[in-house]
């Protein structure tokens, strides 16, 4: 009887915290972190849902505190969709999407495997100075990128303002995708390298045949960030073209933007057209993505 008391009395602080102490049952601290977590969650996703209801609103009511639509307009998708060319727009973002796609992968393979298994004179400190440019803002770079572009349309033989030449070629080399890859690549074992060269494999063949088979998981987070990065590109495509004829999906958007006030309902419907590639493409590589970010630059 006294021994009940005492453990009792030892469990009398815990439940006043929690509904229990034993087994699975839900205590304080769970019910805190969920609160907490959902609260997060509805804070995030709040503007994609006013976004998405939005599109669905009349004029009025879009520039209106509502937030349900009186009734439905899935037409506004329909409009956005021909007064603002998206079909045109939408091709030129497939294109330069996928020609900065394919050359940054290209030029963050071969320089992360360079730095992470290739040893050559000064290779730390080039690194590290590649690191360091990181902190540099985009916008400093805006410029002197403009003028290198602008020269080099002039001496080549075709021109880069205008075309799909400026709108590629300065993405394709990305210090992040080459720190990513470079921490990935150092912590596949050394094992695999010295089996591969004792086999005769030169350095390609083993990025080919034993690295890049292992790196799905950088390689997918790559993917995603430089189709989202190029996917949303508005500022740098105004800067390099004169007509509409390379212009990005995201520009189509100022095509509601008008003297007289903004096509919110418009607006907000070609958006979600806009951001439904990038939604596909993260559902798709979603294991792989939080994978890599789990696993990759922790150690190296």
């Amino acid at each position: 009887m006294a021994d009940t008391q005492i453990t009792e009395r030892a469990y009398a602080p815990a439940r006043t915290w929690g509904l229990s102490i034993r087994g699975n049952r839900i205590t304080f601290g769970k019910i805190l972190t969920y609160t907490v977590l959902i609260a997060g969650a509805i804070i995030s996703m709040g503007p994609f849902v006013w976004m998405v209801l939005g599109s669905f609103k009349t004029l009025g009511e879009a520039q209106t505190a509502g937030f349900w639509p009186s009734e439905w307009h899935p037409e506004n998708y329909i409009a956005a969709w021909n007064e603002a060319h998206f079909s045109h727009y939408l091709l030129n973002s497939v294109v330069i999407t996928l020609i900065t796609l394919v050359g940054e992968l290209v030029t963050s393979v071969l320089a992360a495997y360079a730095f992470a298994r290739i040893k050559f004179p000064g290779r730390d400190v080039i690194f590290g100075l590649l690191l360091s440019s990181m902190m540099i803002p985009g916008m400093v770079t805006m410029i002197p990128n403009l003028l290198t572009v602008t020269w080099l349309g002039r001496i080549g033989p075709i021109p880069w303002i205008d075309n799909w030449v400026a709108l590629t070629v300065p993405f394709m080399g990305s210090v992040f995708s080459i720190f990513l890859l470079r921490q990935f690549f150092a912590q596949i074992p050394d094992e695999l390298f010295d089996a591969a060269l004792i086999d005769g494999a030169g350095h390609l063949r083993i990025l080919r045949m034993i690295v890049l088979p292992l790196s799905t998981a950088p390689l997918m987070v790559i993917i995603v960030l430089s189709f989202i990065g190029s996917w949303n590109s508005l500022a740098w495509p105004l800067l390099v073209t004169n007509s509409d004829k390379w212009l990005p999906i995201s520009v189509g958007l100022y095509n509601f933007v008008q003297d007289e006030g903004s096509r919110l309902h418009l607006i907000m419907a070609g958006s979600v057209i806009t951001i439904i590639p990038i939604l596909a493409l993260y559902f798709i590589t979603q294991r792989q993505f939080t994978e890599s970010i789990a696993r990759s630059g922790i150690r190296g």
